[in-house]
């Protein structure tokens, strides 16, 4: 039997790079699939068909993770769908503009805390229902994705390094809030190499990001793999944890 069967499974953010990486190693493990995305329409539309050459059930609903009535109508549409929901995944995010603080704009510091952090608050504002509707007795799971830089900082991205710093905080408190019938933990990945990053950064940028102990970027099946020990049976035990896949960039 597959280790996510029969089970459903949302993962905002997840038209592509982690989300997307998250999204198909659910459904080979037999998840029935919702992702949200907030612009690209055709990128959900790959990740929704690369889902379901899997046998299972998925669908893409647009909706801006950090807007209420987005949210909530998602929600709405999942339930529908679906009629509960077993695992969330509180992936989407913006890495926002390198700037320092005395000369980043309000407007830049609002939107990527909008979408970092409030997004995971309001996400799990409106699936927690849905996963308490569960009725076969399994566990019910909330993985929050933050950052390695969530703990070391990094100069340039406060704003980003706060927003997943506080995911940190909220994650801990929905653990304590929601155990032991939803188990709620943290992925904080080190430098990955998605698609985002390929394409926003400078090769020297890119390179300077492998100068750790593994001497390479992280993968995005790497990731998915921790999200799906946390998802299945086999993460049971784990509550309020930081797992933090990063091939040495920092040690905790």
């Amino acid at each position: 039997m597959k280790k996510l069967e029969n089970r459903v499974a949302v993962i905002t953010g997840g038209s592509r790079g982690i989300g997307k990486g998250i999204a198909i190693e659910f459904a080979k493990n037999g998840a029935n699939i919702a992702i949200s995305y907030n612009n690209n329409a055709e990128a959900a539309a790959e990740t929704v068909a690369e889902c379901e050459k899997y046998g299972v059930k998925a669908i893409a609903v647009q909706a801006n993770a950090g807007n209420s009535e987005d949210v909530r109508k998602m929600a709405d549409i999942v339930k529908e769908e679906f009629g509960f929901v077993d695992i969330l995944v509180n992936n989407a995010g913006t890495i926002g503009l390198e700037v320092l603080i005395e000369e980043m704009e309000e407007e830049e510091w609002d939107r990527v805390v909008n979408t970092d952090l409030k997004g995971v608050f309001l996400n799990s504002k409106y699936f927690i229902p849905l996963i308490k509707a569960r009725t076969d007795g399994t566990v019910g799971k909330i993985i929050n994705i933050s950052s390695e830089l969530s703990k070391k900082g990094r100069e340039r991205y406060g704003h980003y390094a706060a927003s997943k710093g506080g995911i940190n905080s909220l994650t801990m408190c929905l653990a304590l809030e929601l155990a032991p019938e939803i188990n709620v933990n943290i992925i904080a990945p080190g430098p990955i190499e998605t698609d985002m990053i390929l394409a926003d950064m400078e090769p020297e940028w890119v390179e300077k990001e492998k100068d750790i102990p593994l001497r390479r970027l992280g993968t995005v099946e790497e990731i998915a793999a921790a999200a799906l020990l946390l998802a299945s049976d086999d993460g049971n035990f784990f509550c309020g944890q930081f797992v933090s896949p990063n091939g040495g960039a920092v040690f905790f």
